[in-house]
């Protein structure tokens, strides 16, 4: 198998009967759907969906209905695809195979053909996905046809063969991916079956962001293995080497918390292995390129109990770039390695496995897996306008030639649309007039910032002419006559078409006011009086769904009640009742660390929140607690994530945040796929968290300590404003991770001052020097330790260049030379000063928050044209000492 998815009048007694006929269905309908909705709530009704593995998409091509199969729902792939017939293999063959073999969808018509996957967890996460096929002579013409596979605009895989399956590891850069097929004029093409399996993001690594599999095999199996063997639905191919030893073992092996690989138990219990230690374990492979980069995993466990010694090896990729590293194999535990490499020159790839040095033991091996890398960076459009147009697509149900990337290649770029040269591709124009779009212009077009021209002329589209249209600052032609669009123009468009910026074609549209003071409409309020006589009769059928649907008001009254109470009362606390009622029964987890969750919730008039839900292992007593809480409820500075409220009942301890939606610093500073702050923006986001820390240590009476100052406690909202997250806690909470909003009394490695484990007392200096190794990560971009074959801390790599006067060697290369150079040696200065060995060399958070000010002036003084950014100082309240009814007082 190959390795590679009109008007009549009606008497007043057909009236009567029709409007009681109307009335007791609605009733019986409301019964039914509400006994229905108990039914589910009260039993946990199941449906197929629920089944299925979680991160799963599995598509049979050509089945009619979706079905359950070896514990995976696999669905019909008629909501994935628009094009294509279903057709059944030949009944010769079709006997003996899987279910999913037995149909497939064939392709004639159109050169590409696209199924689009919407995986829940979206972009940027890791995913296998497999797709197979078996020609069966479903056409009945005994000739296999040739065809492309493609992954988006880039080329997955030719398919030459008329059974097997071809498999990647992708990194996709959208939310949705498309798998697209080819016709290459060498036969129709076709797909039985299209599945795709979420990976964890720590494994698998991909380059270029793919992998291709061209091996995976469980050494000394005998038989194919995947789901629910392998929870990531990998397929294992048997390798039995009669030259070889065999070892077998009986006993489970230990799949620990640490190990995301997740190799099937049943592959690990199984190995081959050398006559003695002077023997090597050599694996040949004939590729088809001496070029291409290899990936090998291999996957080890021991399986036989050893007295008094250990099983070490030592592992040799060998081609052009020779790899080795080495391993020692505990009992019972896996062991995942991975080498990479390119070929010899004749195209093989060889990998041995040996005893290490000195040890006696011969080498041992379970199962391995290679991949090729594939670069998937080929032209494409640009990631955010290609989402665009798949909602654009989605909304006016288009088909046409609508299918895979909108832009690439060229010559298959979607009918009507005009797009940028360039290898990340912008939507330039679209002309959709005269195509039979109905319903309103969709929202995602607000994306397409680049467009210059929009033609929806000669359409039924209805509703009013967004606003957002107003947005779109490169716009110069927009034609939307002969609609059925209702309501007024948008004031700015009519103003930007008075001025001549704007070419504007709204005429044909009976009911749109295409005026700057558009008249009383009549007509819009005539059909308000009309509906309310029409719910005027209606009234006992409101009255009767009201009655149905009193638990959900009641619902949304509580909500109402705990979020007035939040705002008003001075203590701020809910019940536990409350906390699941503003979170959805826990939803939806943001985040995660050593003492529980964080959950999304929102109130009554959508404010969002981020609730932390303690669990009993907290070693604080609830007095304690609610009084330390209590006290965080009244800090408030616009540098400070608010603490709205609190739960503390029984062993029920939570916690209530202002929602903070661009997540912490850290995210922003590391992830490459996140688009890169400014030297401006790193800045301003420095001035806020000092302001910020500045305020704890001297607007607060008794002053708070923050304790644990990093980049991951700095959290950016809407607006990217930077707020502290997580002060005064630390005398609360016991020991944990990082999370959404984490707390961690003795600090974290890498930012706590390194005189505290002299002292064992934090002072505001301890956090001085904390926040030095944040504005080193600031200007240079890395963490606090930065990893490598010897781990270094920030400072002292940082060191060296700044006293070589070499400030530019540290300085993130994302800020790509936009950096003002004064302003950068002004801040790099301060960074230095701040985690100064001794304490009292260190400046004060009034003094940091003055240089940085500084900063910002520098930067602001070469750049004149931009709006001044100003800088808040400690605000009109302060926090005094606890004791009496009133807790702030003006400074």
């Amino acid at each position: 198998m190959d390795y590679v998815g009109n008007g009549h009048k009606f008497p007043s007694t057909k009236i009567c009967l029709l409007f009681k006929s109307c009335f007791i269905f609605f009733c019986l309908f409301t019964i039914l759907f509400n006994s229905k909705l108990a039914a589910g709530y009260a039993y946990g009704a199941r449906n197929l969906a629920s089944d299925t593995p979680s991160g799963f998409i599995s598509i049979d091509c050509g089945a009619n209905e979706d079905y359950m199969d070896n514990g995976i729902l696999y669905k019909s792939d008629r909501d994935f695809v628009d094009t294509g017939i279903n057709q059944p293999v030949s009944p010769n063959i079709s006997r003996n195979l899987r279910p999913q073999l037995k149909n497939v969808r064939s392709f004639p018509e159109g050169r590409r053909n696209c199924y689009v996957l919407k995986p829940e967890n979206g972009k940027d996460n890791t995913y296998l996905i497999r797709a197979s096929f078996l020609y069966g002579n479903y056409d009945r013409k005994n000739t296999t046809p040739i065809f492309d596979l493609y992954l988006g605009s880039n080329l997955w895989w030719t398919v030459d063969w008329d059974n097997g399956y071809v498999e990647t590891l992708y990194t996709p850069s959208t939310d949705y991916i498309t798998v697209c097929l080819f016709n290459t004029s060498k036969g129709v093409p076709y797909i039985s079956t299209l599945e795709l399996r979420h990976l964890d993001n720590t494994i698998y690594r991909t380059p270029a962001r793919a992998l291709v599999t061209m091996q995976r095999l469980d050494i000394g199996g005998r038989s194919n293995l995947r789901y629910p063997a392998d929870v990531y639905d990998r397929i294992w191919n048997p390798l039995n080497v009669d030259t070889l030893n065999s070892s077998v073992t009986n006993s489970s092996i230990s799949q620990g918390n640490n190990d995301a690989y997740k190799i099937p138990d049943t592959m690990l219990r199984t190995a081959a292995k050398e006559q003695n230690a002077s023997c090597s374990l050599i694996y040949f492979w004939e590729t088809q390129s001496s070029s291409a980069q290899f990936y090998v995993y291999f996957h080890f466990a021991e399986i036989e109990k050893l007295v008094g010694k250990k099983r070490r090896l030592k592992v040799d990729l060998t081609g052009q770039r020779n790899a080795t590293t080495n391993a020692t194999l505990d009992y019972l535990k896996p062991l995942s390695l991975s080498l990479n490499g390119t070929p010899d020159n004749a195209g093989q790839l060889q990998f041995s496995i040996s005893a290490a040095e000195g040890s006696d033991l011969p080498p041992l091996l379970n199962g391995f897996e290679i991949y090729a890398a594939k670069d998937m960076r080929n032209a494409s459009t640009v990631p955010v306008e290609a989402d665009a147009m798949m909602g654009v697509k989605g909304a006016f149900k288009l088909i046409r030639n609508w299918e895979g990337d909108p832009c690439f290649p060229s010559e298959l770029s979607w009918s009507g649309l005009t797009c940028s040269n360039s290898s990340a591709s912008n939507i330039l124009s679209i002309n959709l007039s005269s195509s039979n779009l109905t319903g309103k212009i969709p929202a995602s077009i607000a994306n397409l910032r680049e467009i210059t021209s929009l033609d929806l002329s000669n359409n039924e589209l209805t509703g009013e002419v967004p606003e957002f249209l107003v947005n779109l600052p490169n716009l110069r032609n927009l034609n939307l006559t002969s609609n059925k669009f209702t309501g007024s123009v948008p004031k700015a468009l009519l103003q930007r078409a008075e001025a001549g910026s704007l070419i504007l074609s709204v005429g044909e549209n009976p009911d749109l006011c295409t005026s700057l003071k558009c008249p009383y409409n009549l007509k819009k309020y005539l059909a308000l009086i009309i509906i309310a006589c029409i719910l005027a009769v209606l009234l006992p059928i409101v009255v009767f769904a009201l009655v149905i649907y009193k638990r959900r008001r009641q619902r949304e009254n509580l909500k109402r009640e705990i979020e007035e109470r939040l705002l008003k009362s001075k203590n701020r606390q809910v019940r536990y009742s409350e906390i699941l009622l503003i979170s959805d029964n826990l939803k939806t987890t943001i985040g995660e660390g050593g003492f529980g969750k964080v959950y999304y919730g929102t109130l009554s008039d959508k404010t969002q929140v981020a609730i932390k839900l303690l669990s009993a292992s907290s070693r604080q007593g609830s007095n304690e607690f609610k009084a330390e809480a209590q006290i965080l409820t009244i800090v408030h500075h616009r540098n400070l994530v608010s603490l709205i409220g609190y739960c503390d009942e029984a062993e029920n301890k939570a916690l209530i945040y202002e929602f903070m939606p661009n997540g912490n610093l850290r995210k922003h500073l590391s992830d490459p796929n996140t688009k890169a702050l400014s030297w401006m923006e790193r800045l301003q986001i420095a001035v806020d968290a000092a302001q910020g820390l500045e305020y704890l240590h001297s607007g607060c009476k008794p002053p708070i300590i923050h304790r644990d100052m990093k980049t991951s406690n700095i959290l950016l909202n809407e607006r990217m404003q930077a707020k502290i997250s997580d002060f005064g806690l630390s005398r609360v909470f016991a020991n944990e991770s990082d999370t959404h909003l984490s707390t961690c009394p003795a600090g974290t490695f890498g930012y706590v001052d390194p005189l505290i484990h002299l002292s064992g007392n934090f002072t505001k200096k301890s956090d001085v020097y904390s926040f030095g190794v944040v504005l080193f990560e600031l200007v240079t971009g890395q963490p606090a330790i930065i990893k490598g074959e010897y781990n270094i801390h920030i400072v002292d790599w940082a060191k060296p260049f700044i006293e070589e006067g070499n400030i530019q060697n540290i300085v993130d290369p994302r800020l790509e030379d936009t950096a003002e150079s004064c302003s950068v040696g002004k801040f790099v200065e301060l960074a230095l000063s701040c985690t100064l060995p001794t304490t009292a060399e260190r400046p004060d958070m009034s003094d940091v928050v003055s240089q940085l000010i500084e900063c910002l002036k520098m930067v602001q003084d070469k750049m004149p044209n931009m709006p001044q950014i100003t800088s808040h100082r400690i605000e009109e309240f302060s926090y005094n000492s606890i004791g009496s009814e009133s807790v702030f007082s003006p400074r």
